[in-house]
């Protein structure tokens, strides 16, 4: 599964003689990779069932990588084994990632979505920037008093940048399982997205500053390489979107005895996306979320009945499989790699110092947005406690932080993978597995069905979002605020109804959410 070439033997193991004994120890690493995700999800579907959500579904699956990968480390098998479950960042981008942002962008709700854009990206961009740098500054500073591991300013950067990239897979399921407000999931989801282009380009930014030495244009190359890379790899996904949505609708491939061809076609297009983006150096991530929404609002009316079938089912499940073998991935490999735990104190301030971070990222990009926002449209403070306390680092932090094994000297690159290691474990298991908990303290739980919302918001969205201007606070400019959101909202209904809809699919009604994004029904069950 991991490997392309099941007869070379895993790396750091001795050439066998015996050709096949090269094939049974790809059998056994491919079976204990198949047992540890049956196990995963049968585990996971129990606990579901009984709603204990103090052990999430991506929490059982890190939980079973760690005892798997320790018992490997210390038996004899080790050796067989190591080289089918070593993390490859290549494989982690190319093979696991693509599926799960897709299926995000396949399913989510358009409406929460762009509404809360603006805010989005102020947290993506600007929120990224600050958590990176004030986490690289507090390290910087504790290592100047002595409170942990010194590194050079720039390195500490490095270190701040890659963990600042989100994973929120746990804290997600969970608010689609106990049905909170779609904007926090909008908000949250978008930020965890967009955001690991910016920590992507941030580190690469300090990396070339490091080996360049000249730090003065750091801050204008990280933002025009974001912006680069994030409307370039936007403009990309939206362009295959469209060219898809032109093939189904004039291909003539809606027919009984074409779905099959139908059908891999649209499975191969995200791929593209994804591929096209990263050749040209953009961001697959964006690019093949934008993919996703496009082919979901205009390709998805054009499949026969059968490929609209198929198509979501096929891409939840993929999207499951990926999201739960990284995890058991990640833990197997943080229990075979070679740690720097002699460092504690870097890791328990770097903890430390990331909450600070994050809380000045949230609470700072929180306060802006709302500056241009009217009363009725502002971000509450329970949902920016419920944005800070999702932040958990997962596959992106943990890929990049190997990555910085090879690009540091001195061992620093392996003193920032153990404690990045320490973070991602901590904030899955601890921080994901209280998030249901943390929810019902702050009253988030149900948010999005039930409390007044506005005469203009449609279906059971609470559209809490305002436009990005500042008219100041009288009554009368509300009013104007009002009048202006919702003939920008019926502009952008026209455009879809009188011209995109007419020419990229063949129908003029716009394809239904997809069932799973439809979080109503599954509060219902939970109250």
């Amino acid at each position: 599964m991991l490997k392309l070439n099941a007869t070379a033997s895993p790396p750091g193991s001795t050439p066998s003689e015996e050709p096949g004994e090269d094939q049974q120890a790809a059998g056994v690493g491919i079976l204990l990779q198949i047992s540890m995700l049956v196990l995963s999800f049968v585990v996971g579907h129990v606990l579901r069932r009984h709603k204990f959500y103090y052990l999430p579904e991506a929490s059982v699956s890190l939980l079973i990588g760690l005892v798997v990968g320790g018992i490997a480390n210390i038996s004899h098998t080790e050796a067989n084994i190591r080289g089918w479950f070593n993390f490859h960042e290549e494989f982690f981008f190319l093979f696991l990632l693509p599926p799960i942002i897709f299926q995000s962008g396949f399913s989510l709700a358009p409406k929460p979505f762009f509404s809360n854009f603006g805010a989005i990206i102020t947290l993506a961009i600007l929120g990224t920037f600050i958590a990176s740098v004030v986490t690289g500054i507090l390290v910087y500073l504790g290592g100047l008093a002595y409170l942990m591991y010194k590194l050079p300013l720039v390195e500490c950067l490095m270190f701040g940048a890659l963990v600042s990239a989100t994973d929120p897979v746990t804290v997600l399921s969970i608010f689609q399982e106990l049905g909170t407000d779609v904007n926090i999931y909008a908000l949250v989801f978008g930020e965890s997205v967009l955001n690991d282009a910016m920590a992507i380009s941030l580190y690469r930014t300090m990396s070339s500053v490091r080996h360049s030495k000249s730090s003065g244009q750091s801050l204008a190359l990280a933002v025009l390489k974001f912006l680069e890379t994030f409307f370039g790899s936007m403009s990309s996904g939206v362009g295959v979107g469209f060219i898809s949505a032109l093939l189904f609708k004039y291909a003539g491939l809606d027919v009984d005895n074409l779905h099959n061809l139908e059908s891999c076609l649209f499975v191969l297009f995200p791929y593209f996306s994804y591929m096209l983006a990263e050749g040209l150096g953009l961001s697959g991530i964006v690019s093949i979320l934008f993919t996703g929404i496009v082919m979901k609002q205009y390709t998805f009316s054009n499949l026969s009945k059968n490929s609209q079938h198929f198509a979501p089912a096929f891409f939840h499940l993929l999207s499951s499989l990926a999201e739960t073998f990284v995890f058991i991935y990640m833990g197997f490999d943080i229990a075979m790699e070679q740690h720097s735990w002699s460092h504690i104190g870097f890791i328990f301030f770097s903890i430390l110092f990331i909450g600070v971070a994050r809380a000045a990222h949230v609470f700072s990009c929180a306060w802006l947005i709302n500056m241009v926002r009217p009363a009725s449209s502002q971000i509450p403070m329970r949902h920016q406690k419920a944005l800070w306390y999702s932040g958990l680092r997962g596959a992106m932090a943990f890929a990049l932080a190997l990555k910085s094994v090879h690009d540091l000297p001195d061992g620093h690159g392996k003193i920032i993978l153990t404690a990045t290691t320490a973070i991602v474990v901590i904030t899955v298991l601890l921080i994901g597995g209280s998030t249901g908990k943390m929810l019902e303290a702050l009253e988030v739980i149900g948010d999005a069905y039930s409390g007044p919302y506005g005469e203009e918001n449609l279906g059971d969205n609470h559209d809490y979002v305002g436009p990005s201007f500042d008219e100041g606070t009288s009554s009368g400019n509300k009013i104007r605020m009002k009048l202006k959101k919702i003939q920008s909202t019926a502009s952008f209904t026209a455009l879809d109804r009188n011209y995109l809809t007419p020419i990229f699919t063949s129908k003029n009604d716009v394809p239904d959410e997809a069932p799973e994004n439809s979080r109503t029904k599954e509060f219902q069950v939970h109250q």
